[in-house]
């Protein structure tokens, strides 16, 4: 397991330095980030590939997690009541390169947890992968066109020969269900089991063991998919010029004091838009629609008047026919989302090279703290 570990950690650490190096690429990069898979607001290729990086970050904390609590050494436990032969578990710890022994050999006997640690890490690990994995699934597809993946890492089809399909993205989504399944297999199978051993314990190995397999192969994957991938930056950025992306800019340029203010102006421009063809006179009925959505009387007046001198910044700057353009006045978000302080890429993988939390820290503190087992102690003589 501390192997396993350590392996999983090492492929994380390449997959982040891929997410990096790209991120530090295409810094620039405009493409639509999307909610509800919705076009919503202009970000960056760099900004939306750090979101990964932010995940794995998270995977490499739970990984050393699982790693500070399974330092414990169990030989010497026996059966279940320890041994009685002169042994000195200290240095049989020490000598297999664990940081102590464990303290009660029943449960040194019957626990499993360091192999439930593991699957639950690779677990969500394994979604994360395929979350990226779908998004370049979509963005390999024609109607998306925002990148063209590796040949090595894609496959041709039977019988289109137009087609290239991304096998390797789709194997990685696939195995997160495969590496999800083993760590329920093996709750499933500890989790009725009364103290200390049973032989459902020799089932703990198959899923432990296809787990990291299917892991390893995920992350490398992953790795040659994200340094190999050639991204349409062009494609991205005509993207983001459609479906309003900077709408919210305009309607947070000024603040608004009450419901339909700014905002409902600019979402009712923004239905109007929708709603006629560009570059077209709207008809009569189109209008009076326009009336009844504004409103009546006086208000509806005003709120007409502001809507056509909206309409021609909406056209504008939410990028129904001119390039896409910051909205006027409108300021970046503050740090760290904005880019006046952006670390690069040494200064991110230097900040958490181990990930490892402090709980880990203090969860070494208590076992080195804990009163020792005087059945465990070996002979004073």
């Amino acid at each position: 397991m501390r192997d396993a570990i350590d392996q999983a950690d090492a492929a994380l650490i390449a997959l982040q330095k891929a997410l990096v190096n790209r991120a530090g690429e295409h810094a620039d990069s405009v493409m639509p980030g999307f909610t509800h898979l919705q076009t919503a607001q202009p970000v960056t290729l760099g900004h939306h590939l750090m979101a990964y990086y932010e995940m794995l970050r998270r995977d490499r904390s739970r990984f050393a997690d699982a790693r500070a609590r399974l330092d414990e050494c169990p030989l010497g436990s026996a059966a279940l009541a320890g041994t009685g032969f002169p042994i000195d578990r200290e240095m049989t710890a020490q000598a297999l390169g664990f940081a102590r022994p464990t303290a009660n050999s029943l449960d040194s006997v019957s626990d499993r947890d360091f192999a439930l640690d593991y699957l639950t890490a690779a677990a969500q690990c394994a979604l994360h992968l395929s979350r990226l994995a779908e998004e370049l699934v979509l963005w390999a597809s024609q109607p998306f066109g925002f990148v063209r993946l590796p040949d090595a890492l894609s496959t041709g089809s039977s019988i289109m020969p137009q087609k290239k399909n991304p096998d390797a993205a789709e194997l990685v989504r696939g195995h997160s269900g495969r590496i999800v399944g083993c760590a329920v297999a093996l709750m499933v199978t500890m989790k009725g089991l009364p103290l200390a051993y049973s032989k459902d314990m020799q089932d703990d190995k198959p899923p432990v063991f296809e787990a990291h397999g299917l892991l390893g192969l995920s992350l490398a994957a992953m790795a040659g998919m994200i340094e190999g991938a050639t991204f349409q930056t062009a494609r991205m950025r005509q993207a983001a010029e459609f479906g309003y992306a900077t709408a919210t800019g305009l309607a947070g340029h000024r603040p608004a004091h009450r419901r339909g203010g700014l905002p409902g102006v600019v979402g009712r421009c923004v239905g109007r838009l929708a709603r006629q063809p560009r570059r077209h006179r709207p008809r009569r009925g189109t209008q009076a629609r326009g009336r009844s959505a504004c409103g009546s009387g006086e208000r509806g007046m005003i709120a007409r008047a502001v809507a056509v001198a909206l309409l021609a910044l909406g056209l504008a700057a939410c990028g129904t026919q001119r390039d896409l353009q910051p909205v006027a006045g409108a300021s970046l978000p503050p740090p760290p989302y904005g880019r006046s302080d952006a670390p690069s890429a040494a200064e991110l993988l230097e900040r958490d090279p181990q990930a490892a939390p402090v709980r880990s820290e203090e969860l070494r503190r208590q076992s080195e703290e804990r009163e020792d087992d005087p059945f465990d102690l070996p002979p004073s003589n």
